[in-house]
């Protein structure tokens, strides 16, 4: 009868520890912005894809110089 009295306190002890975490966080923002990381993952393709655009817009340019380098 002993052992369940220390896994009730040692349960409830765990659940107290659990709520004073998400309240901490609560108060710092952390669950602020739910929508966001869940959009996010949609469009990291296309900022890549923009950025491999991007690069190989610049690349002539690169070519240039260094032709104009080794001249």
């Amino acid at each position: 009868m002993d052992i369940l009295y220390l896994m009730i306190l040692c349960s409830v002890s765990l659940a107290v520890v659990f709520l004073i975490v998400f309240i901490v966080n609560v108060k710092k923002g952390q669950f602020e912005d739910d929508e966001s990381p869940a959009v996010r993952i949609l469009l990291d393709s296309e900022i890549i894809k923009e950025e491999q655009g991007s690069e190989e817009e610049n690349k002539p340019e690169l070519k240039k110089i260094t032709e104009a380098k080794s001249d």
